[in-house]
């Protein structure tokens, strides 16, 4: 949610300014600009698209070897050209933000008391006041940017320049991602890796807190208190090719299809090595999961999905309570603490504002047994918890998620036969059955993936209604949610999901020959409970579309269509039938021409309230 990239260099950085925002595209913007000093700072705002912002920096003919850009998704203020970043305060000091400042108002009477006047409707603007409030005291600009974000609340990651110390670029971290890249002689800031990862793999992660001062030669770090640190550098996994389209029209559609790949990635460790417990998940898990009395699960939007899929598993299997919670819901609710409960986290990026402050609210409560699941190495969450395990999907750019889910069902399955194995509910040939599970699981994703052409002919007809049904029962239920969810977010028709079983306390009101109902119906111990719930869709005129297994023994018929994917893969299904939901989603979308990388309204990383 919102981007940003700054550089300090011995060349123009514009070019690059220009390519680092280009690739935060994916975190979802309305608007973009640019700052650079060069004997003055000159700055170019768009509301709209990069290549909007970039037609007019080559119009203006913008240079300059120290400059600050941004991709702004509007929280304070309409989208407009005056409320895009970078704000200026005067034309001595340019500032950029992620997050929202609580305190703004209260900030903006205290600057307008000082003779300061404001041009924009945003919380940002504010920022850059303050900056050049103690600027003109300090004359020096990291001493100013350390006093300003003492005097804010709220979260924020800042890049600043100003025209009176054009050797230093400042930046600061709290609750919003913030990472440096380092170069050879020149430095880099941004909100992801992948603005920088053209540039450099060199990276070095900035802590909540942290203020940080780049030259072109060095950098320097403080931390809240105030006091020097060294945050320790790290070489990024991320390549450049990994963040190109390639063959693919959208990124969705090329992350889609890297799905075998990532869930083969994600599982090595286990499938190679067995279930090594404490080499998966870090030294103690072993102890900790075979004490643990219950486990809950923290998370928002497709994660909290994944995690419902989880709670099946890990009841049933690892004979463990397990509840699933949103991360905005649980941490302003009142909750019963259990210290001896493993509290589990799922974020894709690792920086997903709701979850992190779930986190830091359930370890204020006592729970120091905290377990995170993540895409991002050295990423907040993972670094405020206990254990990690890292899936392996790679980058994923498109807003709506879809490797991100898969790998995180496959690491939520291992941590179920971790739970199980030091709970002493596993026995080496049932472990050894659960690994060949997994085994098999990327073919049958390749499998699934095969029936594009079929799920292709569905979206045709998805593509002219306005409304459309999800069912599923147990551990597909999830997946209907999941399904729905794809269908909202890149196709804007409305979709709600319910289990199947639901149906007559009410939403069977509204099935008629309009409504196009889904149904999730493998080859398992509640099909023919499903069955019964399709005929009472058939009998008030519904059409029903079935993703059934190779097994199933179902049979198109009148207003009856049906898609089998591979045979029925036991446990591992929910896997297996989230493929073909995300291609009925990406299809429709296509034929409806939405924007299907960066649906509207929406961002990747979400790191506000």
């Amino acid at each position: 949610m919102c981007g940003i990239v700054g550089a300090i260099a011995g060349r123009d950085v514009v070019p690059m300014l220009t390519e680092g925002l280009k690739r935060l595209e994916y975190r979802g913007y309305d608007s973009a600009g640019i700052a650079v000093l060069n004997g003055a700072i000159r700055r170019v705002r768009r509301v709209g698209r990069v290549a909007e912002m970039e037609s007019a920096v080559r119009a203006e003919d913008l240079k300059g070897i120290v400059g600050i850009a941004h991709t702004r998704w509007a929280t304070h203020g309409g989208v407009t050209e005056p409320n895009a970043h970078p704000h200026m305060s005067g034309d001595q000091v340019a500032v950029v933000h992620n997050g929202i400042i609580e305190n703004h108002e209260e900030q903006r009477a205290r600057l307008k008391a000082l003779g300061y006047e404001f041009e924009s409707q945003t919380d940002t603007e504010v920022v850059a006041h303050l900056i050049h409030h103690y600027f003109r005291e300090t004359r020096d600009l990291f001493a100013a940017t350390r006093r300003a974000v003492a005097d804010l609340h709220g979260a924020y990651a800042l890049g600043v320049v100003a025209l009176d110390e054009p050797h230093v670029m400042t930046g600061a971290r709290m609750g919003c991602p913030l990472v440096i890249g380092l170069g050879d002689g020149e430095n880099y800031l941004a909100s992801d890796v992948s603005a920088v990862i053209a540039q450099t793999r060199r990276v070095m992660y900035l802590e909540d807190g942290d203020v940080a001062a780049l030259e072109r030669g060095r950098v320097r770090v403080v931390d809240r208190a105030g006091c020097p640190v060294e945050r320790r550098e790290h070489l990024s996994e991320l390549s450049a090719d990994a963040v190109d389209l390639g063959p693919y029209r959208h990124y969705m559609q090329k992350e889609i299809h890297e799905q075998p790949r990532a869930i083969a990635d994600t599982i090595e460790g286990v499938v190679d090595g067995g279930v090594d417990i404490d080499g998966l998940f870090g030294a103690g898990a072993t102890a900790l999961f075979r004490d643990a009395e219950a486990v809950l699960i923290l998370a928002s939007g497709t994660s909290f999905y994944a995690g419902l899929v989880a709670r099946h598993w890990i009841e049933a299997i690892a004979a463990v309570p397990c509840g699933v919670e949103l991360g905005h819901e649980y941490r302003y609710r009142e909750t019963i603490p259990n210290p001896r409960q493993l509290v589990v986290t799922i974020s894709q990026s690792g920086e997903t504002l709701d979850t992190m402050e779930a986190l830091k609210r359930a370890k204020a409560l006592g729970h120091d047994r905290t377990l995170s699941i993540c895409n991002v190495r050295e990423s907040a969450i993972p670094r405020a918890s206990r254990l990690a395990f890292y899936t392996r999907a790679g980058a994923e750019i498109g807003v709506a998620s879809t490797k991100a889910f898969t790998t995180q069902l496959v690491a939520l399955f291992t941590l179920t036969m971790a739970l199980a194995k030091a709970r002493g509910k596993l026995s080496a040939g049932g472990e050894s059955d659960l690994i060949e599970q997994l085994r098999f699981v990327p073919g049958s994703v390749q499998h699934a993936l095969n029936l594009e052409p079929q799920v292709q002919a569905w979206a045709e007809r998805f593509a002219v209604r306005d409304h459309a049904l999800f069912l599923g029962r147990g551990v597909h239920y999830p997946i209907a949610l999941e399904g729905a969810l794809k269908l909202k977010e890149i196709s804007y028709i409305h979709a709600e999901a319910y289990p199947a079983g639901e149906l007559k306390h009410g939403p069977l009101a509204l099935v008629d020959a309009a409504m196009p109902v889904v149904v999730i119906a493998p080859n398992d111990a509640l099909l023919e409970k499903v069955k019964s719930n399709m005929q009472e869709v058939r009998a008030r005129g519904g059409e029903i579309y079935v993703f059934a297994d190779l097994d199933s023994h179902f049979a198109p018929s009148e207003g009856v269509h049906v898609i089998r994917t591979p045979r029925h893969a036991g446990w591992l299904s929910p896997i297996v039938h989230a493929i073909p939901v995300q291609l009925l989603a990406y299809h429709t979308a296509l034929r409806r021409g939405t924007d299907v990388d960066k649906p509207r309204n929406l961002a990747k990383a979400v790191t506000v309230e």
